[in-house]
């Protein structure tokens, strides 16, 4: 008998989180976890505000829908983009929209920032994505379709910066995922 996963397991693609789908997709296998973290902290954060207002004696209908509309405001800020990738394609989808790169044909890789690090990728084609390196790190899967494409794209000839930081990046996380395998299998 085949062992079915339930609905509620599935992203809307029909696809597991973290492993890939019918169609070669992967996503982020740590999304759900940090999406539902940023929901509590949101939650706890209007629930807490609520109630040392009420507690002060002060809380009217104005001022709670303010703390609730707080609440909604720090949700959207703390969720993370869901990053999901194929064969020849990465996206990033963030609360309005999904931007899409081909892999197949980057032009760029860039890193920006110093303390919130983002990989900004660019296609031949216009489109443009930019998210947390983390995420690369904590989802080697992930990290297998770029790095595929980023190859393709670099014997096509269409890769025109960014060799250095993919290559980086490919170290760091080479290097965490054989910490990790010395970590299980109790040699470190």
């Amino acid at each position: 008998m085949e062992r079915r996963t339930p609905r509620s397991a599935r992203t809307p693609g029909g696809w597991r989180a973290g492993r890939p789908g019918p169609d070669g997709a992967t996503g982020d296998r740590h999304w759900r976890l940090d999406a539902r973290s940023a929901g509590f902290c949101a939650l706890g954060f209007a629930g807490l505000t609520l109630l040392l207002d009420w507690g002060s004696g002060g809380l009217t209908v104005p001022r709670a829908d303010l703390w609730a509309v707080l609440g909604v405001l720090l949700f959207t800020v703390l969720r993370p983009p869901r990053v999901s990738a194929g064969d020849g394609w990465l996206a990033v989808r963030g609360l309005v929209r999904e931007r899409r790169v081909c892999t197949d044909a980057l032009v760029a890789v860039r890193q920006n920032g110093s303390i919130a690090i983002r990989l900004v990728l660019r296609d031949a084609y216009g489109g443009s994505v930019a998210f947390d390196p983390g995420i690369l790190v904590a989802n080697p899967l992930l990290w297998h379709r770029l790095d595929a494409g980023a190859r393709r794209s670099r014997e096509r000839g269409t890769l025109r910066q960014g060799e250095s930081t993919l290559r980086l990046l490919g170290e760091r996380i080479d290097g965490g995922t054989a910490r990790d395998v010395l970590r299980a299998s109790g040699l470190e």
